[in-house]
This record gives C-alpha cells, sequence and structure tokens, in this order.
C-alpha cells in the first residue's frame, strides 16, 4: 500500500465533484496583476512595497557607506513618483468591486497599503533631505493614517470575503493569503517611527498601544496563515510557477514582527513608565530573536523551493515582487536585533542581506520594465 502522503496528493478530495469556476483558478497568483479584466490589479503595488524597502531598509543598516544615503533617497523619490502614478491609474479604473469579488485579485488588496506605509516612512526617513523635517513629518503622517485605515479594512475585510464568498480548494493555500493580514504589523513598525514625534500625553500613548494591538493583530493571523500554508505543502504537490515567490511572504511577515518589536522598543521609553519600557526591550530582543530563527527557516525553505523552480525554467510573472519586500524586511529585522545586541554577526549579516536585496530588485525591476512596455506595445496594437 502507498503511504498516506503519496495518496492525498493523487486523490482529489471531492470525488465526483466538479469545482466551481471559482474554486478552480484559487491557486494561481500569477495571474493577479488584472486577470480577467484587462486592468492595472492591486498586484502592481507590490513594486512600489519593494522599491521603497530598498530605500527604507538602507537608511536602518548598521552600518553607513559612502554615498549610500544619497543613493536611497534617490530610490525612495522615484518609488514615491511610482505610488502617485498606480494609486491615480488604479482609482480611475473604478475596478474595486470586481477585484474584491476576485479571490486571487483579493489577496493583493495588501500590498496598497504596505506601499503607503512603506513610502511614508522613507519620507521621514530620507525624504526630509529635500523636504525639511516639518514637511516629510507631515507627509509621513498622512501617509501612515492612510496606510493604517486601508490596512486594517483590508485586513478584516479580504478575510471575511474569503469565508463568505470566495470558495478554495483543499490545495489552494499559498502565501498571498497572508498579504491582507500583513499591512497591521507594517502599521506596527512604521507608527514606532511618529510615537516620539506625537503630542506627549494622551495621543502619544495611545499611538504606542494601538501600534502594539496591531503588532499583535497581525502576528497571530501570520502564524495562522503559515500554518494552512505549510499543510498544502507538505499534503499537496509542491508549488510551482509564479505560485513559488509567494512562499517568501512568509519570510517578510515575520521578519516585519522582529522590525516592530525592535522599533517600538526603541520608542516605548518616550511614553511608558520605565518597567514596561524594560519589558519591551527584552520583548524585542527575546521575543525578536525567537521570530528571526523561525523566519531563517522559512527563509531556507523558500529559497530551496525557489531554486527548484528556476532549475525548470520559471518565467517572469508580477509575483516575483514578491521576492523582494521579505528580503527587505530581513534586512531590517537583522539591523533592528544588530542595533539591540551590538552583534557584529547581525551587522554584517544585514549589510550582506542588503546586498543581496539590491541585486534581486535590479533584475526584478528590470524585468518588470520589460514587461509593462511588452503590455503597452500588445495595448497600442
Amino acid at each position: 500500500m502507498a503511504p498516506h502522503s503519496s495518496t492525498s496528493r493523487a486523490v482529489p478530495s471531492q470525488v465526483g465533484q466538479v469545482p466551481r469556476r471559482s474554486e478552480q483558478v484559487r491557486d494561481r497568483p500569477g495571474e493577479a496583476n488584472g486577470r480577467g479584466h484587462g486592468t492595472l490589479g492591486p498586484s502592481w503595488f507590490a513594486a512600489v512595497m519593494g522599491s521603497g524597502i530598498v530605500a527604507v531598509a538602507a537608511a536602518t543598516l548598521p552600518r553607513s557607506f559612502p554615498g549610500l544615503g544619497e543613493a536611497a533617497t534617490v530610490v525612495w523619490a522615484g518609488t514615491a513618483l511610482l505610488l502617485v502614478v498606480l494609486a491615480a491609474s488604479y482609482v480611475r479604473q473604478r475596478m474595486l468591486r470586481a477585484h474584491a469579488g476576485d479571490p486571487v485579485l483579493a489577496q493583493f488588496f495588501g500590498a496598497p497599503p504596505i506601499a503607503l506605509l512603506t513610502v511614508g516612512a522613507g519620507t521621514l526617513l530620507l525624504g526630509r533631505r529635500l523636504m525639511g523635517e516639518r514637511a516629510a513629518l507631515d507627509v509621513d503622517w498622512v501617509l501612515w493614517s492612510a496606510g493604517t485605515v486601508l490596512g486594517l479594512a483590508t485586513a478584516c475585510t479580504v478575510p471575511y470575503l474569503m469565508v463568505t464568498r470566495h470558495r478554495f480548494a483543499p490545495h489552494a493555500a499559498s502565501g498571498g493569503w497572508l498579504l491582507p493580514v500583513v499591512p497591521p504589523m507594517v502599521s506596527a513598525a512604521t507608527g514606532a517611527l511618529l510615537v516620539p514625534r506625537a503630542p506627549a500625553g494622551q495621543v502619544r500613548l495611545a499611538l504606542l498601544l494601538g501600534c502594539y494591538a496591531m503588532l499583535g493583530l497581525g502576528l497571530v493571523a501570520v502564524l495562522l496563515v503559515l500554518a494552512m500554508v505549510y499543510s498544502r505543502l507538505v499534503h499537496h504537490d509542491a508549488p510551482s510557477g509564479a505560485v513559488v515567490p509567494t512562499v517568501w511572504i512568509g519570510v517578510g511577515a515575520l521578519d516585519q514582527a522582529v522590525t516592530a518589536l525592535g522599533a517600538l522598543a526603541t520608542a516605548a521609553p518616550s511614553e511608558l513608565p520605565a518597567p514596561y519600557a524594560r519589558g519591551s526591550a527584552v520583548a524585542a530582543l527575546l521575543g525578536g530573536l525567537g521570530i528571526w530563527g523561525f523566519a531563517l527557516l522559512w527563509l531556507v525553505l523558500a529559497t530551496a523551493l525557489t531554486v527548484r523552480e528556476f532549475r525548470r525554467g520559471m518565467s517572469f510573472a508580477p509575483t516575483w515582487w514578491s521576492f523582494i519586500f521579505p528580503l527587505g524586511a530581513c534586512v531590517t529585522g537583522t539591523s533592528a536585533l544588530a542595533s539591540r545586541t551590538g552583534s557584529l554577526l547581525f551587522a554584517w549579516s544585514a549589510v550582506v542581506l542588503y546586498g543581496l536585496l539590491v541585486a534581486a530588485w535590479a533584475v526584478v525591476a528590470w524585468h518588470s520594465l520589460r514587461h509593462a512596455v511588452v503590455r503597452h506595445r500588445e495595448s497600442a496594437r
């Protein structure tokens, strides 16, 4: 008799039943660039996420290099412009309802709020060189507020749609399911930058506590989804094609928690009493190390699956941007641990990871430009 795992990969879960059309497309996020609509899909905001994290990660590195700050500022400025262009184009389409009804595209609603939050953080960390501290802070408040509201709405609405409207095959779980629940953690990490700059008293306290609550919301939801993704990986065939890059989103989600813990621990003394501030520092170190270790395990798994698929000839898809933000979150999380521990191992690991991030970003950006040019030429015919 064959082992149970082999049987489960070969036998459909609903023998004799033909899945609905809506169920048959659940595991093809490579089509999330506007599939079926001929429009710009929310997945393209992942380009803003990825480019933005390249700039932000440079500002958080524990080591400085000549010209890095200037180069990061240029990348941030280009990313901000891209955000404006994509946001205007997407709003003009008026396809929100249609995309929300699509089980694949709906998962990528997490990308726009993360894009807003990333560009906002870059504005405060890098944009102040160009526009001044006051203007940069004002812009960051606006982008953080918009990204947080949109991210919380996404984290609540998309799971509701998955439960009530979308139907999924047993093998459909993918890393893309993480995207709707990650934005609150990004809000927590980027909101920590605003805590010391918020009015002292109840406003600052509410902001700090709210960031911790959003971290908990996102982290617990991420762990639940990761369990489903791992179950899918073990009980069904390994992902292939454009689905493979989405496995990396798990790495980014976990390292985003490490980043948020570190940033909030830095901000906590500005408002919390000393015992609680020290507790937040302990949580950032010990909790951050534990989560970072789990993220490293997921990174090894994602890398192995990616190498396996590239050997089979994986072609470009918009989901390639799923490589970039997670790798950037690895940099920011590792940098946070480096600054908290003083460890040279973490410091130089962050530098090496950043080098890999820049190389991967250059490759994906180049392929994205080529893809966009081809689409433009085809639409012009």
